[in-house]
């Protein structure tokens, strides 16, 4: 110790510290974690008994009255008035648990909650098996209801998959179990549930569906059947979908083996009955806007979770037009007041807003008296024939290799297709054709080309961004729509309606809102995107214009509606005509697809494909449509968008020329091209040149020949044609030469001569011109005087022009025209005075012999006023040997393509008639 006493301080220390051991912990951390866990645990048990308690403190009371009569949805057109409430308590039939049979029991307790008669409301296994599925696949991804649950959820509180929504239900469960009975309980959940086709309880359901009052009478594939429609009531009702109903009754089949309730051979013997054999022969009545209806439940059942429009009290906000909608209803009512349709005839239709989307009308089937309520406007899978073609076709040959209206395609014949029959046109084939003509007329092999030229996956993806689905490969026998793809007038409305909302699309849609009893509400108005240019929209438009102007849709026509469409039929498979048949169009207001098919319905109950009678009723149906719902409006025209340039191009250039101001109106398209790839040269296969002046023909005696000389002032390098016809005879080729004069030798005496010379260069020429003269007969006196023109009149027509004009009856003669001293000499019997300022004018006319021009007939004159600005018409007063009576001065006739004198000859139209050229106009 003593030597530790003269250690220092800091020596010590040290000492201690190595002399130290570890000390083991009396806490290991697995305790102190496991402590933190139970505490935590425990925190979280206690809040959670605490909101459990504030839930169920929360959760609404039992009302008896609710818990038989459900809540009634209310659905609103487009202007908010009221025009459905889905409830149909007065076709309600309660019944009583000692009414239920066995058989029936024994089907929905084994499919909706087999130990229903041993929980207490909440079956802990269902729990169980439920919250394990949560845990894996997400909270809400399977439910734990028993029947008494789905009681309470129905009448108290609303399909939310929420925790707290849970524990109310299961909550209420309880409680009502301790007031009710099983068999009360029972009589609840069955007298409540809506079964389809208006059924409202399965008393009534069972009388709907196999037309029994007393539910003993039950077989067991009928009580399968009710057990099995409550899940899905529109897609498994036996009138609709046998097939579905089928499916699902095997399921609940199945199921009774199962639990013990039958066996495997009962299930067996009910597996073999036919569903449509147990079915009532007649159908309620249909609800008015069925069809309508029928879309509004599918968009809620589809984008609400778990609502029941049926049962829930919901207030549904659609886009229903109640007068385009009873219009449909009446249109397809068959009753001989609008269209008759031939026996085995169906028919649909739907209206959508062009710039919407929004639905506002269906017209699910033609009333043919059957029990079928099948909706083919949105539930029908059709072929839909040339209406395909702007949707596989043109739509995508624009889209992506900017395709003009005026593209040249060749029509020279049958389509090849490998391994299977051409494709062929309905008639004749036409050589080149634009894109335009090929789908004004429904061209089926320049659609072939153009789909095998813009490529399958492109057509396909140009499709698919308009609503349509395909279960096959595209095939080139699509873009006629022969194959196994379809579709129906819904999505052909669709499609469409893009093309006329400069390429905006979004799914057709009949529901914009859905509130709930609560307050909450879910907006359902879907998002509009472009799937396609403006460009692309506009010239399809453009093209399908054509088809209602002078196409195959003409008898569509509306007085001041600017309208687009394509129609379509199809073909039956060896048999003549067609099963099919479309018309598909839209305004800037409305889309409309209607259709109309072959259907026959045999002896079994299947249906057929058949023949139609009449192809135009679907044109007919969407002509009588649109006129009623535009009725009224002031519905705008298609505006072409700055993307896109109209050119007129010359008629059969490939590749396309611009028209020159020589080009024939007759010759002349006007077509659309996407900017920038426009034709920039024009075409001068119709260009002219000047025509000459001053043609002469003159008799040569002493040669006996006719000396024939002309003038030409361009200095082009031409040459000329010379042509001649004697006494009234075809026009015979004489010369070409590059000189301005010819000889025509050994004339014929007393022979009638027109003499034809036109200038040419290349392929371009110019208009002829031509002079006529008589060669003198031997025995022919010698003329020493011409006989003087006559009726000579003299009319200021306006706009500083003097209109002057003749007749002559004499030898060959051109006439000199002497107007205040100017001289000018011209074939023609008249001439215009233009530039004409006010004053007096003398207009002396002389002929002079076109044989010998030293030999002249008596000049006859006239005058004529022109007017000051503010003054009326010139008069004119004939001085010639027919008399000197005055004329008034604004005559009409005569005024086209007459010449200036300052301009040499007139071009009046000559003896042989050639009128002078119009301006070119548009052809489409």
């Amino acid at each position: 110790m003593a030597e530790n006493k003269g250690q220092s301080r800091t020596a010590r220390r040290q000492q201690q510290k190595k002399s130290k051991k570890p000390r083991k912990s009396n806490n290991p951390t697995w305790k102190k974690v496991l402590k933190i866990f139970l505490f935590i645990i425990l925190a979280m048990l206690v809040i959670g008994i605490g909101v459990g308690a504030y839930w169920i403190a929360t959760a609404p009371d039992i009302d008896e009255e609710k818990l038989t009569v459900p809540f009634s949805s209310t659905l609103l057109d487009k202007n908010g008035e009221q025009f459905a409430e889905l409830s149909a308590e007065e076709r309600r039939t309660q019944v009583k648990y000692e009414d239920l049979p066995d058989v029936l029991i024994d089907a929905v307790t084994a499919t909706e909650d087999a130990r229903f008669f041993d929980h207490a409301g909440v079956d802990p296994r269902r729990v169980g098996g439920a919250v394990l599925a949560n845990f894996t696949d997400g909270f809400g991804s399977q439910g734990a209801s028993t029947i008494t649950q789905q009681v309470v959820e129905r009448a108290f509180l609303t399909p939310d998959k929420k925790i707290s929504i849970k524990v109310q239900e299961m909550w209420l469960a309880l409680k009502l179990e301790r007031e009710y009975t099983k068999e009360e309980i029972m009589e609840m959940y069955l007298n409540s549930i809506f079964y389809g086709s208006q059924a409202y309880g399965v008393a009534n359901a069972a009388e709907t569906y196999f037309g029994k009052t007393d539910l003993n009478d039950l077989t067991l594939p009928e009580a399968a059947i009710l057990a099995g429609l409550p899940q899905r009531p529109s897609a498994y009702n036996p009138f609709e979908n046998p097939e579905l109903t089928e499916e699902r009754m095997n399921t609940v089949l199945t199921l009774m083996v199962r639990h013990g309730k039958i066996t495997e051979e009962e299930a067996e013997e009910a597996r073999q009955v036919e569903v449509t054999s147990l079915l009532s022969e007649s159908k309620p009545d249909p609800t008015p806007y069925e069809a309508f209806i029928q879309q509004v439940r599918k968009e809620v059942e589809a984008k609400v979770e778990d609502a029941n429009i049926d049962t829930d009290g919901l207030r549904i906000h659609t886009t229903i037009d109640p007068d385009a909608q009873e219009h449909v209803e009446s249109l397809l009512a068959n009753d001989g007041n609008s269209i008759n349709y031939p026996e085995d005839t169906q028919g649909a239709i739907v209206v959508l807003d062009t710039q919407s989307g929004a639905i506002e009308a269906i017209g699910g089937r033609v009333d043919t008296g059957d029990v079928s309520g099948f909706n083919y406007a949105t539930q029908g899978k059709m072929q839909i024939g040339s209406v395909a073609k702007p949707l596989l076709a043109y739509g995508p040959a624009i889209e992506y290799d900017q395709m003009s209206t005026y593209h040249q395609i060749n029509d020279d014949g049958p389509f090849e297709v490998a391994g299977s029959t051409p494709i062929q046109n309905y008639g004749q084939y036409h050589g080149w054709v634009s894109a335009r003509y090929a789908v004004q007329m429904s061209l089926n092999v320049p659609a072939a080309k153009t789909i095998e030229s813009v490529g399958y996956e492109n057509a396909q993806n140009f499709a698919e961004n308009l609503g349509q689905t395909f279960e096959n490969n595209l095939d080139v026998r699509d873009v006629i729509g022969g194959t196994g793809n379809s579709s129906n007038p819904m999505k052909m409305a669709g499609a469409y309606r893009a093309f006329g909302n400069e390429g905006i699309y979004n799914e057709p849609y009949a529901v914009t809102k859905v509130e709930f009893p609560d307050g909450r509400t879910v907006d359902l108005t879907p998002e509009a995107e472009p799937v396609m240019e403006d460009s692309t929209a506009y010239m399809v438009t453009d093209m399908m214009r054509s088809v209602v102007e002078d196409g195959t849709g003409s008898s569509v026509q509306i007085p001041g509606l600017d309208i687009a469409g394509k129609t379509g039929t199809t073909t039956l498979d060896g048999a003549e005509g067609s099963p099919d048949a479309w018309f598909v169009g839209y305004t800037t207001d409305y889309t409309i697809a209607a259709w109309t098919g072959g259907q026959r319905v045999e002896e079994d109950g299947g249906v057929s494909r058949v023949a139609l009678t009449d192809t135009s009723l679907s044109r007919e149906m969407f002509r009588q449509t649109m006129a009623h719902i535009s009725e009224g409006n002031d519905t705008a025209n298609f505006e072409k968008p700055d993307s896109v340039v109209e050119v007129k191009v010359e008629k059969g250039s490939n590749p396309p020329a611009l028209a020159s101001d020589y080009t024939p109106s007759e010759q002349t398209l006007t077509e659309l091209f996407v900017k920038g790839t426009e034709p920039k040269s024009v075409s001068e296969k119709f260009d002219q040149l000047d025509a000459v002046s001053g043609l002469n023909a003159t008799y040569n005696e002493d040669s006996n020949s006719i000396d024939v000389t002309w003038d030409y002032e361009s200095d082009d390098d031409v040459s000329f044609d010379v042509r001649a016809s004697v006494d009234g005879g075809d026009m015979q080729d004489l010369s070409s030469t590059e000189d301005t004069s010819m000889e025509i030798s050994e004339v014929e005496a007393g022979t009638e001569y027109v003499i034809e010379v036109t200038a040419s260069k290349g392929n371009l020429t110019s208009e002829p011109a031509r002079t006529s003269l008589t060669v003198p007969g031997e025995d022919e006196e010698e003329v020493d005087e011409l006989p003087s023109v006559s009726g000579l009149s003299a009319q200021y027509v306006g706009d500083g022009v003097i209109d002057v004009s003749w007749s002559y009856d004499g030898p060959s003669a051109s006439f000199e025209v002497i107007v205040n001293g100017q001289t000018q000499t011209v074939q023609s019997q008249g001439l215009e005075v233009t530039g004409a300022s006010p004053g007096e004018y003398t207009i002396e006319v002389t002929p002079v012999s076109n044989e010998d021009s030293e030999i002249t007939g008596p000049p006859q004159s006239t005058s004529a006023t022109v007017p000051d600005e503010s003054g009326g018409n010139g008069e004119g007063n004939g001085s010639g040997e027919d008399g000197n009576g005055d004329e008034e001065g604004n005559n009409d006739e005569g005024n086209e393509d007459e010449g200036n004198p300052d301009q040499g000859e007139g071009n009046r139209e000559d003896e042989d008639g050639e009128p002078g050229n119009e301006d070119p106009g548009d052809q489409n």
